[in-house]
């Protein structure tokens, strides 16, 4: 299984397709899109998110670190993710002094195996500086991103790494170095660098590179999600609470654990990964008629909220708000109808949200510093890329 060629997030739009960033949807979605009328225009809003967004890049320039880095000169990823943020979708804005030494030096990173990172984490910091110079989409880097592509793909783990047959890790993959064990944050995050360079498959001589065992990766995917039948471990619970949704790791909740009232333990399914699992499944090219799809986005409508991230609290808040607006986006939801009726439109909800949380110098900065977001350079590169997400679809 591998994933159609069909327009990536931003970068692959022409022209015209740039100003409805958020039209462009995989293929699982366009399968299932029925016409309907378009949404009131809320020009006063697109107005205020204009002005947020431009805030917040304005401080984000102002914070790089004169070698060219933004926070931390170990991990190339988090400034990945600010040029991720300044480039946005306009594509007039793919150079300034500061988006050109911020390329500059995640180039400086790239390792002589292929990959991008300084000391550790080498998959999540190769598939998120992948992304951001596919964003940037220039001819020189091309060798780098089908290098980057290989190298993840080389990260992916079977049976044989495993030391066990039929692992419910198999196919996953995690950290890299010596964390190898696979979970859903990493599986995603490399899903989606693949499938977003997926036009760098072949070499300069049109020889079509090894590509990911896709369905290996999606059945990791599904080891991950409280859905008996698909996952057919012991553990996957059936419980309204958790059913659909995802947790970290098959057997793993970053949520933790709760007891039913049938006696057994279920790994509580939380917000952010459920948007995770969501859109490895729109990668792996899942149509939208799946039960594992159907069943992901019903545990998002009963868990709908943009004042926290589900089960996990303030816990990676700002991740939870940029899967939220990219999954949403992707798989074509304009009104989300929750299960107990309310049809929301959750893209004027969640800009509110953010707006509402900017400070008066221009960043985001949430309190609670799980998976480093008491960093305001990591939040507000968030923030800044679901707002621009949202944008032009106000």
């Amino acid at each position: 299984m591998t994933p159609r060629s069909v327009s990536s997030r931003w970068q692959s739009c022409g022209p015209l397709a740039v100003a409805l960033l958020a039209g462009c949807l995989t293929a699982a979605a366009q399968d299932a899109a029925k016409p309907t009328a378009p949404l009131p225009s809320n020009v006063s809003l697109r107005h205020e998110v204009r002005h947020a967004i431009e805030k917040g890049c304005a401080w984000l320039e102002a914070t790089q670190n004169t070698n060219g880095f933004w926070s931390q000169p170990d991990h190339p990823a988090l400034t990945a993710l600010v040029l991720t943020a300044l480039i946005g979708p306009s594509p007039g804005k793919s150079t300034s002094p500061a988006i050109d030494k911020g390329y500059a030096y995640i180039l400086s990173c790239v390792q002589p195996d292929g990959g991008i990172y300084k000391k550790e984490v080498q998959s999540y910091n190769t598939s998120v500086v992948l992304s951001a110079l596919v964003l940037r989409n220039r001819p020189q880097d091309r060798v780098v991103i089908q290098n980057a592509r290989q190298y993840l793909i080389g990260l992916q783990v079977g049976d044989t790494q495993l030391g066990q047959s039929n692992s419910p890790f198999s196919g996953g993959i995690g950290y890299g170095g010596t964390d190898k064990r696979p979970d859903l944050s990493n599986t995603a995050l490399v899903l989606e660098a693949l499938y977003e360079s997926r036009a760098s498959v072949q070499d300069a001589n049109g020889v079509k590179a090894p590509d990911l065992n896709w369905k290996a990766a999606l059945r990791f995917v599904q080891n991950c999600q409280n859905l008996p039948g698909p996952n057919a471990l012991p553990w996957a619970s059936d419980d309204p609470a958790n059913k659909g949704g995802f947790i970290y790791a098959p057997g793993r909740s970053n949520a933790g654990q709760t007891n039913m009232p049938s006696g057994r333990v279920a790994y509580r399914s939380y917000g952010s990964m459920t948007y995770a699992g969501l859109l490895s499944y729109i990668y792996a090219d899942l149509k939208s008629d799946d039960p594992r799809v159907i069943s992901a986005l019903d545990w998002l409508r009963g868990n709908y909220t943009v004042d926290e991230n589900p089960a996990m609290g303030p816990q990676g808040l700002y991740y939870y708000y940029v899967l939220m607006a990219k999954a949403l986006t992707f798989a074509g939801v304009d009104i989300l109808e929750t299960n107990d009726g309310r049809k929301i439109n959750w893209r004027e909800e969640l800009a509110l949200k953010l707006i509402n949380l900017q400070k008066a110098d221009g960043f985001w900065a949430n309190e609670n510093g799980r998976w480093w977001e008491k960093d305001p350079i990591l939040d507000s590169a968030y923030a800044v890329t679901a707002l621009e997400i949202i944008e032009n679809k106000l």
